[in-house]
């Protein structure tokens, strides 16, 4: 029997989310997102994606309204795609997943996500600790984590290794 295409049989919020974002490759390029990936080549460079589907999954999250597609440059015509509120409002999923995968799949601790403000690094709900409040994602630093290989191949790995707040855009070094 042929797996579907989507869950049109489940009543399930659920089910219902997973059409939009549960697609392989689809919570990849909305992480990078986070991180400040902006250019469809970044993208490209960043997850080693096939084209037809990078340029697919751009495509569906901005008429899902999780990205918009802004014009840079108009000559020759380049866009950027940026997280909307809708987008954003999957932080608390990608940081759980995150979590989970480190917990139970990986051990390892890749990037650290800290309130910018103090320094703290942020509980398992974007809290912080010290200041007793939930960041709000603008207010996330993202640093290397101690297990973050060093010497990463490709431009907008290497520039994740400085500190910067989520949905800053990346500033890639060329070559």
């Amino acid at each position: 029997m042929a797996l579907g295409k989507d869950y049109a049989t489940q009543e399930c919020s659920i089910a219902s989310a997973l059409e939009v974002i549960g697609e392989r490759w689809t919570l990849l390029v909305i992480r990078d997102a986070f991180y400040g990936v902006r250019r469809y080549n970044d993208f490209l460079v960043h997850l080693g994606i096939p084209r037809a589907v990078l340029a697919s999954r751009l495509q569906a999250l901005t008429a899902q309204g999780i990205l918009e597609k802004r014009r840079y440059q108009e000559s020759p015509p380049r866009d950027e795609y940026v997280l909307t509120d809708r987008g954003i409002a999957l932080w608390p999923t990608l940081r759980a997943l995150g979590l989970w995968g480190r917990e139970h799949l990986t051990g390892r601790q890749l990037r650290i996500f800290r309130h910018a403000a103090c320094g703290t690094e942020l509980g398992p709900y974007s809290d912080c600790p010290t200041c007793g409040t939930v960041v709000a994602v603008p207010d996330v630093e993202v640093v290397p984590g101690p297990d973050l290989g060093r010497d990463p191949a490709d431009p907008v790995s290497r520039a994740l290794l400085r500190p910067k707040r989520l949905l800053q855009p990346v500033e890639v070094d060329p070559a």
